[in-house]
């Protein structure tokens, strides 16, 4: 059995083994840099997953603060292998491939509300047509008015 590498972080070891070269457990892939804490909202046949995070950001000239959501493509090692809804932990490493330039370091486990975030998702992207709204405002009148 492969000893598993301590990445000079403490966070959970996984018990699971790997013969991956990008684990920073049990590959020779070094971390530093920025870590970060989000949810898994995709995952893809190649050891990668999309993570994503809400943040507050300050709007000067309003004088209000506005959510925005951080979206980014990370390493999932086989011995971590974590699923969607999944809570996890990521840290940044050299880059990996175009895209990737952060790898997950410790599941945390399953999110409460995870369908509420991809309900968010989802009604961001499909706004009702004016065609709709009249409809639902047609149906709520006439319940109103039996």
């Amino acid at each position: 059995m492969a000893e598993t590498k301590n990445i000079g972080i403490k966070v959970n070891q996984p018990k699971k083994e790997c013969n991956d070269k990008k684990c920073p457990f049990h590959g020779n892939l070094s971390v530093r840099g920025r870590s970060f804490t989000g949810i898994i909202i995709a995952r893809d046949v190649h050891r990668t997953a999309t993570v994503t995070w809400e943040r507050t950001v300050k709007i000067p000239k309003y004088e209000r603060y506005a959510r925005e959501r951080t979206k980014i493509r990370v390493h999932n090692p086989s011995c971590i292998d974590a699923k969607e809804g999944d809570q996890v932990k990521i840290m940044e490493c050299r880059p990996l491939s175009k895209t990737k330039n952060f790898v997950i370091i410790d599941n945390l486990g399953k999110q409460f509300g995870f369908e509420q975030i991809q309900e968010g998702m989802l009604e961001s992207k499909h706004a009702p047509s004016k065609k709709e709204q009249d409809e639902k405002l047609e149906e709520e009148t006439k319940d109103e008015s039996s």
